[in-house]
């Protein structure tokens, strides 16, 4: 069931158009992620949702109703800012029943909630203490805290790990999947970082100038996107992109790369000879290989602990792959070695729109 539908939304700050048509549904229960680089549209679209911006053009429909301009306080929304924004003089206990007592609930539920929150963010030791002396990974969860307590139907987090360093990056990741799992609230994620989009969105709305590019699921952006700048976005390290055109070849059609030829796969019946397309590999589907296949020379090495990434110069092309450990410790800079790329390893696009060749 759609929770969130948001409909042809148009916000500009003067001559900056910051939404330009925005379209996108949630599902009920769903934690869903806006990836994109800064400036793409996410802040804006949750900030929104949740009232603090007006709009231009479009429509919010949130739990079936019309929300597009209904104050702030009835929209049943919550959310988490970049920054923590706790009040340092006050107690955590204070600043986690601090939007209860500007709802004038009742002190016994105040504290039914509060004590409630603390025990599943495992804060409870830290009640009592100024948050001034919580650590980062304390004070972020203070500030979810303190949005979880108005037990809202949505939750909206815009960027919230960008504060922290990386190991606490990763333990929240994991904080947030057990939250949406034991709360089951519908929770909209903005990030830059497409590594906390692919290890918790359900789904991932890929954001470029105030637009969706593409949608899917973490698997389906990775191994078939539906467009180049999307491609480009999810996957660490990035995809490589080359020049191609189409070519018959002794009765069979291939694909002309600027430092040799592979079969065309089977599948692409739109396609003639003489088109020019974007070719897309991902640095993983590239292999070390015997004769036959493509000469390489390393240019640099990157070693990542289990894995290690490899510079290759092919005819003048840079390419990125990626090889275990163990199979890169002979490797350096200056060697060549033979890579193998399979055609049904290779994701082509429209050079003009950008858009999936089938």
């Amino acid at each position: 069931m759609t929770e969130l539908t948001l409909t042809g939304l148009v916000k500009r700050y003067g001559r900056v158009t910051a939404l330009d048509g925005l379209s996108l549904e949630v599902r009920a229960g769903e934690f869903y992620c806006l990836l994109g680089p800064s400036a793409a549209g996410k802040t804006t679209t949750l900030r929104a949702i949740s009232g603090l911006e007006r709009l231009e053009a479009g429509r919010i429909e949130f739990a079936g109703r019309d929300i597009t301009a209904a104050p702030v306080q009835g929209r049943g929304i919550a959310m988490i800012f970049q920054t923590f924004a706790l009040y340092p003089h006050l107690t955590v206990r204070e600043n986690l029943a601090y939007p209860l007592r500007e709802a004038r609930l009742a002190a016994g539920e105040i504290k039914r909630r509060v004590d409630e929150v603390a025990e599943l963010l495992r804060i409870t030791h830290t009640l009592d203490h100024k948050t001034t002396t919580a650590s980062g990974g304390e004070q972020q969860r203070i500030a979810i805290g303190r949005a979880l307590v108005r037990q809202p139907k949505l939750l909206l987090l815009d960027e919230p790990l960008t504060n922290l360093d990386a190991k606490l990056r990763h333990d929240m990741r994991a904080e947030f999947k057990r939250l949406h799992r034991d709360l089951g609230t519908t929770m909209l994620y903005a990030t830059p970082d497409q590594l906390e989009a692919l290890t918790m969105g359900q789904r991932i709305a890929v954001m470029r100038d105030g637009r969706i590019v593409e949608v899917g699921t973490p698997h389906q952006l990775y191994a078939r996107p539906a467009d180049a700048y999307a491609a480009r976005m999810v996957g660490a390290p990035a995809i490589n992109f080359v020049p191609g055109r189409i070519l018959r070849r002794d009765g069979r059609d291939r694909l002309e790369l600027p430092f040799g030829e592979v079969a065309l796969a089977e599948g692409y019946a739109s396609l003639s000879v003489g088109d020019q397309v974007t070719v897309g590999v991902r640095p993983h589907d590239i292999t070390i290989g015997a004769a036959g296949g493509f000469r390489a020379a390393i240019q640099l090495t990157e070693p990542l602990g289990d894995i290690t990434v490899l510079d290759l110069d092919l005819g003048g092309e840079h390419l990125k792959m990626v090889l275990p450990e163990d199979r890169a410790q002979a490797l350096g800079p200056g060697q060549e070695i033979e890579v193998v790329i399979r055609p049904e390893d290779l994701h082509l696009f429209d050079r003009e729109t950008g858009r999936r060749i089938d």
